[in-house]
């Protein structure tokens, strides 16, 4: 097969554990693409936080941001928008009451938190490039709210919630777990298989041409709909299952593997 388009997931995937592109995966993807093989990146970060990524990279073609809710481009243009439908974002933040979770609601660009505080949140100052607006009261936000995040280290907490939502708004928004104390909420159409759909449709390639690498249960979508598959060595064993191919954690340069053994010898041979 003759794959002609890259999509990546960041965090945990394109980036290592300090939220740094590596040398390495900058010269992988700069091989990759002199071989015209495209690549873009989709993210749960807001555009903010992919934007230091794509100058880096040099990225022109559309991105996702928000697990495909918002189609952007690197000179701000937006070919899709999709925010959380209102009654959703208000019974998602009801369903959190009294649970001990911080909460993240994302909005016009903008990062609102329930505290600044917790190594989650200076995580997330660095993947979002920018400082989060503290308040405890997210009631404006909510007719137009891009994604909600749960925070918590206690992995019962964020499943229990989860099968709350899910239990009061399946099939109108999208709930999954970014990160293993991350719990987004997104609109129905903020998910990464819709939104590696349409990164695909933007470059004309069809999906069975098209490479998915990812690390979390929000990749599953795009893993499946993907021409190829890659699982990142750090992801967990049932998204390692959906893959085609393993291949080195993201602090071991994984991406750039997968390139350098998966898609670049293939095109070779093709050639």
């Amino acid at each position: 097969m003759s794959y002609r388009l890259l999509v990546s997931d960041v965090d945990g995937t394109l980036v290592d554990n300090e939220k740094r592109l590596a040398p390495a995966t900058i010269a992988a993807v700069g091989r990759l693409t002199a071989a015209g093989i495209r690549f873009t990146i989709i993210s749960a970060r807001p555009r903010s936080g992919m934007m230091p990524i794509a100058d880096a990279l040099g990225l022109d073609g559309p991105m996702a941001a928000f697990n495909g809710g918002i189609l952007f481009h690197r000179d701000g243009t937006v070919d899709e928008h999709h925010v959380i439908e209102p009654a959703v974002a208000r019974g998602a933040l009801d369903a959190a009451r009294g649970a001990p979770v911080d909460i993240w609601v994302f909005a016009d660009d903008l990062w609102h938190s329930s505290t600044d505080k917790g190594v989650h949140v200076e995580h997330e100052r660095i993947a979002s490039n920018q400082a989060p607006i503290v308040t405890t009261d997210f009631t404006a936000l909510l007719d137009n709210a891009d994604k909600i995040t749960f925070v918590s280290d206690e992995p019962q907490v964020l499943q229990d919630l989860h099968a709350l939502i899910d239990a009061g708004f399946a099939g109108q928004a999208t709930v999954a777990q970014s990160q293993t104390y991350y719990l987004d909420v997104t609109a129905l159409a903020a998910n990464k298989g819709a939104g590696i759909e349409a990164l695909a449709a933007a470059a004309g390639v069809p999906l069975a041409q098209v490479v998915a690498i990812g690390d979390q249960a929000n990749d599953l979508p795009m893993l499946r709909r993907a021409g190829l598959a890659i699982a990142m060595g750090n992801a967990p064993a049932p998204v390692q299952a959906a893959a085609a191919h393993v291949t080195t954690a993201n602090d071991a340069d994984g991406v750039a593997k997968a390139i350098d053994t998966y898609l670049l010898p293939a095109l070779e041979q093709i050639k």
